[in-house]
């Protein structure tokens, strides 16, 4: 679904990638769940464009449902991936960056479905960190939301008033609200990073988990 011109959302039952259309190629926010590798090329397909059309994958964090289809997207695209030192470490593993701290029927849930988010370990090819901008939609901004996980990054793209927040933040209906007490490694921290990218004056936020927010402005809750 594109959103505004040149971005698109790939969405699935778990979590939402979003693929960035520039004349030098294209840029993915995200890899989706293991086997959902396949999905994303067959959306880029439909649009016209190859495999090797994938110039860039850009990694928020490494959880499963977010790395899970990396490892077969790097191989038959040869993109480029970038991740912050931190999770490109985890990714390396094929960990996550953190353990999380569940209990109760949550804990049994997630031992369930662990295997179902298990990722293959990859390379990143370039480390990033706060303040970096990456040639995608104008200007991609690298900024970092720790908190939900301690190397977690999001991208904010000034020109088109754009926020990829990754887990950082999620979205309520139309609101947006910091990462769960539960599944953040720093929840003090969450909060703060969602505050700091309330300031960024984002138009659009493009969540990993619930709809986009569009008119953004005056829908950060918890913040």
């Amino acid at each position: 679904m594109e959103i505004i011109p040149n971005v698109h959302l790939i969405s699935s039952v778990a979590v939402n990638v979003y693929l960035i259309i520039d004349p030098d190629g294209l840029t993915l926010i995200d890899a989706g769940l293991p086997r959902g590798g396949k999905k994303i090329l067959k959306y880029m397909a439909r649009l016209g464009h190859r495999p090797q059309d994938l110039r860039r994958i850009v990694i928020t964090h490494a959880d499963g449902d977010h790395v899970g289809g990396l490892a077969t997207l790097k191989t038959t695209s040869g993109a480029t991936v970038y991740a912050s030192a931190v999770e490109a470490e985890a990714i390396a593993a094929g960990r996550m960056s953190r353990e999380l701290k569940l209990s109760g029927p949550a804990r049994w849930l997630f031992a369930l479905m662990s295997p179902w988010f298990k990722a293959t370990p990859a390379t990143v090819d370039e480390l990033v960190t706060g303040g970096q901008v990456l040639p995608a939609l104008g200007g991609l901004h690298v900024v970092e939301t720790p908190g939900h996980t301690p190397g977690h990054i999001s991208l904010f793209a000034p020109s088109a008033g754009v926020l990829f927040p990754g887990d950082s933040l999620v979205s309520e209906g139309d609101s947006l609200v910091s990462s769960s007490e539960s599944v953040a490694w720093d929840g003090a921290r969450a909060i703060e990073s969602a505050r700091a990218q309330a300031a960024l004056g984002a138009r659009i936020v493009c969540p990993a988990h619930g709809p986009v927010v569009k008119d953004a402005a005056g829908k950060f809750l918890e913040v």
